[in-house]
């Protein structure tokens, strides 16, 4: 894929106005909607459920890139699959037996994501890369957003596309976190696919033009 993704992070829109803000991400150029899913326990924080996005999927018209950023995921597979998310992505620290769980993302028609912490090595992938379709690399802390971004992950991106390349995976590379205007077409020369904006798209005076803003910088 040559094109460079951009995941608008719907955890930093107007919750109050989440229609408004899903029409304008349907009408920007933003590739994806990304959803944070969170639990309380794996995270300090809880985000949306299941009825939030099962109202959110009505409106929108990309695919749903679903990151749960909770405990016990393989309890909820086929429920985000019924809810139409096109990526399903668990967290590498809450999955036991992280083989099966991608199996059965992909059983139930999903793409299957593998997320990281900034404390956990690209190298325990080495023996599933290849059953995995989206890394994405938390490039803060996960559980809140607007925090600052970890510049080790320009390092973690490297090692991580050295491993893709070396297994010959198809995989795609997701950074998460503190991604600006700034950062963007470095974490791209890096090796970066997609990139997830939260805060700096929907923080900013004209998200629409901040989106284009990033798509030009990353193309």
């Amino acid at each position: 894929m040559s094109s460079k993704l951009i995941a608008p992070s719907v955890l930093a829109a107007d919750f109050a106005n989440l229609q408004r803000d899903i029409e304008l991400i349907n009408d920007s150029e933003a590739d994806w909607f990304h959803i944070d899913i969170m639990d309380g326990v794996f995270v300090p924080n809880i985000s949306f459920g299941m009825p939030v996005l099962k109202a959110m999927g009505k409106h929108t018209k990309k695919p749903l890139d679903v990151h749960l950023m909770i405990v016990d995921p393989d309890r909820y597979i086929q429920t985000f699959a019924d809810l139409g998310a096109a990526t399903l992505t668990v967290h590498y620290e809450a999955c036991t037996h992280l083989h099966r769980t991608l199996q059965a993302i992909k059983a139930a028609g999903m793409k299957a994501g593998v997320a990281l912490n900034p404390h956990t090595s690209v190298d325990l992938l080495k023996d599933t890369i290849q059953d995995v379709d989206l890394v994405c690399l938390m490039s803060v802390n996960p559980g809140f957003g607007g925090q600052s971004f970890i510049e080790n992950t320009y390092a973690k991106v490297k090692a991580l596309k050295a491993l893709i390349n070396d297994k010959k995976s198809s995989c795609l590379i997701e950074i998460d976190g503190g991604v600006n205007a700034t950062n963007a077409k470095a974490l791209v020369d890096a090796g970066a696919d997609v990139l997830v904006a939260g805060s700096f798209v929907f923080g900013s005076n004209n998200p629409t033009e901040t989106i284009k803003d990033l798509k030009t910088r990353i193309a």
